[in-house]
């Protein structure tokens, strides 16, 4: 199917979307080698594992106004992380605002160290918090490359919306 959907032409959505999947297999690679995740002080390592992950993302994004979140477990489907998170913003400013203050939650809150594409266009940003990794997009981005069926097969609709 990921064959399929690459094959198109030069610059256009199937190109933008190959170059998306090359950038999540960098982050994710990359993130193997710099990425430490600290529990909190005071926390043990029980306490912090991609349960609790998931949980701060999901409500912080819910805190600050994200729409459609929906959790993806990844479990048996890919080595990269155990959940994917995907959810909305209204505008390219809250995209942006929704990932700075998850970035900043995530670094506080549990000592993830996240790295974050797409940042400069706001239209789709990617964070690899480890073991979760988290989509945000523009309502009409979201809705054009449809990230959560590439995921969801019609036998296992296993997500969630948070």
């Amino acid at each position: 199917m990921l064959a399929e959907l690459c094959h198109g032409p030069a610059g256009g959505p199937a190109a933008r979307l190959t170059e998306v999947i090359e950038l999540t297999d960098q982050v994710v690679t990359g993130a193997a080698d710099t990425q430490t995740a600290k529990a909190p002080i005071g926390a043990s390592p029980d306490e912090t594992g991609s349960e609790q992950l998931l949980s701060l993302i999901t409500s912080s994004l819910d805190q600050d106004g994200a729409e459609d979140i929906l959790e993806i477990p990844l479990a048996g489907k890919s080595p990269m992380a155990d959940y994917m998170v995907v959810a909305s913003g209204r505008s390219t400013r809250h995209v942006a605002a929704l990932s700075e203050n998850l970035v900043d939650r995530l670094k506080h809150e549990a000592g993830v160290a996240s790295r974050v594409e797409g940042r400069e266009a706001a239209d789709w940003i990617l964070i690899d918090a480890g073991d979760v990794i988290v989509h945000i997009f523009r309502p009409e981005v979201r809705e054009f490359y449809q990230l959560e069926k590439m995921w969801l097969t019609t036998p296992d609709k296993a997500a969630r919306p948070a």
